[in-house]
């Protein structure tokens, strides 16, 4: 096994892309079991990672996405969170964060969310005098509440992997995501009042509200379909998505008519290839899962966590802290397909119940995002923004402690995520 990681690492180090790279150490693993005939269960392997029905919904999520980027309804959103909240000191940092909880609900993806809100709110934010370190930092951060709220690419992988409820942690999302936005409020607040943030607008006026958000309506519409939708039962996940694009089409090219079909074609094809990266990720992935597997590597973690303490909240404090190391180095669906089938049934054996560690998971993998060396946030954010990956590792500290503060009371206070699932799925 020593002799995998050796490879696992040297092919990361290299800059091999990560789908390669779990592929290389999966048929590493093969070699080291010294069973030649599992090479034919790994083609097997290339095509059960993926033949699922949950994992279906994330192409519709990335499309939907994808189709309402193009369509510019990312400007409605600001607009709509400017009115409601511009006469607040501070008031355009608090509305990236208003834009990135409306725009998580409608893309469910950490690094979209990233790319949109950088392109269009940094210039703004610095043109009200706000440092680009905090204005990029502020933005990769709230990014992050992507694959928290529903709906959520995270969410549906990690269901595939863990073999939980789909609607569950779409449903157990919700309070995480909001504790996130009112986390990272109050490092605003704080910042606020140390470098004196200005106002927007002088005073609050129910008419620009009004009139802003019955023109954001078509995007507001989208989380509202999704979760009506799955509370409701009248349809699932991926049914839900489906209905997102639909939505998203009908928005961007006769109500909003800023969608072209040129455009929408484009929107097609570059969710082709980004869906595809992401599939190609999750087979590759469950060729070095499924040799993890057979080693019982599941197993032996599992003796040496419980050799260590079998209460709950000691084993889930060594599991974050092996998350966060592994987040540090490692890109966040790739440390899933590997380690939730590892880590989650240590957690279920100690008795966590599976929404719950679920959800511990999803943010953990998610707030290695933003954490250095390697979180995929601060590449995107520093890529776009110009600000240099240096400055921008040291002004995201504080978000990153306040996103851990939000992981650490979930972890230790389990209805935060179990109480919506149990009350609405009765």
């Amino acid at each position: 096994m020593l002799f995998v990681v050796i490879v696992f690492a040297l092919l990361l180090i290299m800059g091999v892309p990560i789908a390669l790279v779990l592929c290389g150490a999966g048929l590493t693993h093969i070699v080291a079991l010294g069973d030649v005939s599992y090479f034919n269960v790994a083609v097997q392997r290339l095509f059960t990672g993926v033949n699922s029905f949950s994992m279906m919904a994330i192409p519709f999520f990335v499309l939907a996405g994808e189709i309402m980027n193009r369509g510019r309804i990312t400007d409605k959103l600001v607009d709509f969170a400017r009115a409601l909240i511009g006469q607040v000191r501070g008031g355009l940092a608090y509305t990236v964060i208003i834009v990135s909880v409306l725009l998580s609900a409608i893309l469910g993806s950490a690094n979209a969310v990233c790319a949109i809100l950088c392109a269009i709110l940094v210039p703004e934010m610095v043109k009200d005098h706000y440092s680009p370190e905090f204005s990029t930092s502020l933005i990769a951060s709230s990014a992050i509440i992507g694959p928290i709220i529903p709906p959520s690419v995270t969410f549906v992988l990690y269901a595939v992997l863990a073999g939980t409820s789909v609607n569950a942690l779409f449903l157990g999302g919700i309070i995480p995501g909001l504790l996130l936005a009112v986390a990272y409020g109050v490092i605003v607040y704080m910042t606020g009042r140390k470098e004196h943030f200005q106002k927007n607008t002088d005073k609050f006026v129910l008419k620009d509200v009004l009139i802003t958000f019955v023109k954001a309506i078509p995007a507001l519409l989208i989380p509202v379909v999704i979760a009506g939708g799955i509370l409701t039962g009248l349809c699932t996940p991926t049914e839900s998505g489906a209905i997102a694009v639909v939505i998203a089409i009908i928005s961007g090219m006769f109500i909003y008519r800023t969608l072209s079909f040129k455009d929408l074609i484009k929107s097609l094809i570059h969710a082709s290839v980004l869906n595809a990266a992401i599939m190609l990720v999750v087979a590759m992935g469950n060729i070095f899962g499924w040799t993890l597997a057979m080693d019982r590597i599941p197993q032996k973690m599992s003796a040496l966590i419980l050799g260590i303490s079998q209460n709950r909240y000691i084993v889930l404090l060594i599991i974050l802290v092996m998350l966060l190391l592994i987040g540090m180095f490692m890109e966040a669906f790739a440390a899933m397909i590997i380690f939730v089938p590892v880590f989650a049934p240590i957690a279920e054996s100690v008795g966590v119940d599976p929404v719950h560690f679920g959800m511990i998971f999803s943010l953990m993998v998610s707030v290695a995002l933003i954490t250095p060396p390697v979180g995929m946030c601060l590449f995107v954010s520093s890529n776009i923004t110009k600000v240099p990956l240096a400055k921008l590792s040291k002004s995201i500290v504080p978000f990153v402690v306040a996103a851990m503060i939000v992981v650490l009371l979930v972890t230790f206070f389990e209805p935060l995520s179990t109480w919506l699932p149990n009350l609405l799925m009765k």
